[in-house]
């Protein structure tokens, strides 16, 4: 009975836990007492924090990967030279994978990010931007920051593919950070993604003092107004040009920019209201 009761105690996550993971499992909690205790964007660290936590419970398997066991049917090789040669193969699943690692195998297939641009073009207005099309340098100005990140990653010695998606954080856009990282540098794609996520649920920590030094009340207390009254018809053609303008200029950039103007569409033109209501919720 003893030696069951300390084969049992060896196989519980209790015996295996690292300084590592109670490190993480400790952040995992900080960012759950932020999500639901401070209300700073719940619905990005709610999911992100209790992931972590998941993952970092040892034992669990559920970032395990597939794999998968090749028996060569007839003589000569390994399964990759049997493969190419054309020799028969038999291919059998000897593990399925973790629950997490199928989410984290659609990051990086690149399916999830686009279905998120998807969700946000059909809530985001773009009538502020098409009656003062100047306001697009704001947004421009604000991408300087994957400059500095990517030239500040080089000076510290990672490849220009890996420092490329880590500069992408500095656009403070999740999905692009994803599909990014899953192109250049897939080995960074978990490191990244909490990262991005976590900088940008971060936010409402991060920008108040920094607008508070940057403005006084008076500024702070201004209305901001759309200049113009936006038409139908404008908000209806704007994501169909930039969609068709910006994928013939940049055609990487098409899954994203085509997901997002696809989301906007749909809220936009008003025939399709439960396709939209569906992708915003």
């Amino acid at each position: 009975m003893v030696d069951v009761f300390i084969d049992f105690i060896g196989t519980t996550g209790f015996m295996n836990l690292t300084i590592q993971h109670m490190i993480m499992l400790i952040i995992a909690c900080f960012l759950l007492f932020l999500a639901i205790g401070k209300g700073f964007e719940p619905l990005l660290l709610v999911p992100i924090s209790f992931g972590m936590l998941l993952t970092n419970l040892p034992l669990s398997g559920v970032m395990e990967p597939m794999t998968v066991m090749f028996e060569i049917l007839t003589p000569g090789g390994g399964a990759e030279g049997a493969i190419e040669a054309g020799m028969e193969v038999e291919q059998t699943v000897q593990n399925t994978g973790g629950l997490l690692q199928h989410f984290y195998t659609g990051n990086q297939l690149g399916i999830f990010p686009p279905l998120i641009f998807l969700g946000v073009g059909a809530m985001t207005d773009f009538g502020p931007l098409i009656a003062n099309p100047k306001s697009v340098f704001l947004g421009a100005a604000a991408q300087f920051g994957i400059f500095f990140t990517f030239i500040g990653a080089i000076l510290m010695g990672f490849t220009p593919e890996a420092a490329g998606s880590i500069g992408i954080i500095g656009g403070a856009d999740g999905p692009t950070a994803i599909l990014v990282t899953s192109q250049l540098a897939p080995h960074l794609l978990g490191p990244i993604a909490v990262a991005a996520y976590s900088y940008m649920a971060l936010v409402p920590i991060i920008q108040p003092p920094i607008m508070m030094a940057l403005t006084n009340s008076e500024e702070r207390k201004i209305k901001m107004q759309q200049l113009r009254p936006v038409s139908k018809r404008e908000k209806i053609i704007f994501p169909i040009l930039v969609a068709i303008i910006v994928s013939l200029l940049l055609p990487p950039a098409t899954p994203l920019i085509g997901m997002l103007m696809f989301g906007n569409l749909l809220k936009e033109c008003t025939v399709t209201d439960r396709l939209s209501q569906t992708a915003q919720n």
